[in-house]
């Protein structure tokens, strides 16, 4: 275990407030991670300071609104109410806290190397008002040396010392949001430690408000448990891809074969096919520990192709569009009016980080296609940094005047309040990419559905 522990700050009384829930925590960073989190630690009798640069979500809260879908007001509401929550954009409210849980984005630059802006900016929002006997823990994803390398000197300019004055530890959030078995209480927590004194405050802050913590040798092994989790997915989701491509040639239903196939009590884990990935972990991920790899001469060939067949499958959607509009209609994309149902990145969540469908939208709007879409989570596109021309569109009405309209309607996110009935018995042609007709009991309409 690395780290100093040289004598320095007593952590018993540190213990004590964490092991009693009698202590202040700021969460900077309130969104998809950050809110859950504060949640979470206050049900459990924390106090929390959430810290956020955005104006509006920080006046949401501290009224008891909810920024997030998932999360109902009520739960914002009582936080607040029982004094257990507030929200500010004023960093110096830092050296109130025990703890500080940095819970940031960590995108990707333009040439897919780690963008650590937001970390790099969150520990000098720390720094001038770090003060002795805090633990501070960085919880975003990325690679293997960040804390130790980044976030650790930052912290130390002002002249305290990790192990010594302050503590630092890092714990991999795990949040899936819209998952209804596993809320932040119920997933146990890695965590890591700069030193043994770190590593106990972040299991006795932890280990208050999670099913368990799971403690490790290095902050470099926590942060590579996190890689290692996402690119587990991504590489088994790109071989379900490459397979469903490979079994529609052959005139094989992929979701037939899955289905069979996890029958077996051993041996086999499902992973299903999709338009691509989305959302902040899978697409991004990875890539931070190719990029690691690449700075130490290794090639992640493996990642990087599970990668680009992931970052394909838009193309092979619109390829099969285009097909079957051809073969059906003699018709070509140039022209064609399509609807996409569903831009959110997965199903019933207002979230469409790094979403398949927006690609896909600007690959159709490319080919000369019309698109609307359809989305009861998005009325309005927001702005995003990758499709600046779909900002401002609007969702359709799915009725069966407007379906009449559409030479084909494409299922990219499979919500669960849509009326897919209606969509088939009003559309001339449905792309479903998510298996919504095989996997509800709906009208027997296959000779208008391909699945892509």
């Amino acid at each position: 275990m690395r780290g100093d522990d040289a004598q320095g700050f007593d952590i018993g009384g540190l213990l004590d407030r964490f092991q009693n829930r009698d202590a202040t925590v700021a969460v900077i960073g309130l969104g998809y991670v950050g809110l859950p989190l504060s949640l979470a630690a206050c049900k459990a009798g924390y106090r929390i300071v959430g810290y956020d640069i955005d104006a509006t979500t920080v006046s949401r809260l501290n009224s008891g609104l909810s920024p997030l879908n998932h999360i109902g007001n009520g739960r914002i509401g009582d936080a607040v109410d029982a004094g257990r929550f507030v929200a500010t954009m004023d960093s110096a409210r830092f050296v109130e806290a025990d703890a500080i849980l940095i819970c940031v984005p960590t995108p990707l630059g333009p040439h897919h190397e780690p963008d650590l802006s937001f970390v790099e900016a969150s520990a000098r929002s720390i720094a001038p008002h770090l003060r002795p006997g805090q633990l501070v823990v960085l919880e975003s994803t990325t690679y293997p040396g960040t804390t130790r390398d980044v976030v650790k000197p930052i912290l130390e300019e002002g002249g305290l010392r990790s192990g010594v004055d302050f503590f630092l530890a890092y714990s991999p959030e795990r949040e899936d949001p819209g998952n209804p078995d596993f809320d932040t209480a119920r997933i146990p927590k890695v965590v890591a430690g700069d030193g043994h004194s770190a590593l106990r405050l972040a299991v006795a802050l932890y280990g208050q408000f999670v099913a368990a913590t799971v403690p490790v040798t290095s902050m470099e092994t926590a942060e590579a448990v996190k890689l290692t989790e996402n690119i587990f997915r991504s590489v088994n989701i790109a071989l379900v891809n490459e397979l469903k491509i490979v079994y529609d040639r052959l005139g094989i239903d992929i979701w037939e074969v899955i289905e069979a196939a996890k029958s077996k009590p051993f041996g086999f884990m499902p992973f299903y096919p999709g338009p691509g990935l989305g959302g902040h972990c899978i697409p991004i991920d990875p890539f931070y520990l190719t990029w690691k790899a690449r700075e130490l001469g290794i090639c992640t060939r493996f990642i990087e192709l599970a990668g680009e067949v992931n970052a394909n499958m838009p193309a092979y959607v619109l390829h099969r569009l285009r097909e079957e509009l051809d073969r059906r209609f003699r018709k070509g994309l140039s022209g064609a009016r399509i609807l996409v149902v569903g831009i959110a990145y997965k199903k019933d969540v207002s979230d469409m980080r790094e979403s398949p469908a927006l690609t896909i939208m600007d690959l159709l709007d490319a080919a000369g296609a019309e698109v609307d879409y359809f989305d009861p989570f998005f009325p309005v596109i927001p702005p995003t940094r990758q499709h600046a021309g779909l900002t401002g569109k609007t969702s359709v009405p799915l009725d069966r005047h407007a379906l009449a309209r559409y030479d084909a309607a494409m299922i990219l996110t499979d919500h669960t309040d849509v009326d897919y009935a209606k969509l088939l018995r009003g559309s001339k042609l449905v792309v479903d990419t998510r298996n919504v007709v095989g996997s509800r009991q709906l009208p027997d309409l296959r000779n208008v559905v391909v699945k892509a």
